[in-house]
């Protein structure tokens, strides 16, 4: 079983917040998907519910612009 982590409650965990980036980058490139919907529902299988909208919205910009080029 998985251990879960606590969610990210605010933008002073910014090394979690960048650590989920990253997880979430790095299988977006292994998948190269072709839309956005693509790369957001790999950011969710990777943030679950640990970071806020805005944030989950700006991961998913930054590495579309990455990967649907």
């Amino acid at each position: 079983m998985r251990e879960r982590l606590s969610p990210v409650r605010d933008s002073s965990d910014t090394a979690r917040v960048q650590q989920l980036h990253l997880i979430a980058a790095a299988r977006a490139a292994a998948v190269r998907p072709t839309s956005r919907q693509q790369v957001s529902d790999i950011v969710r299988v990777t943030a679950d519910d640990e970071v806020d909208t805005r944030t989950f919205r700006a991961i998913v910009a930054d590495i579309s612009a990455d990967v649907l080029r």
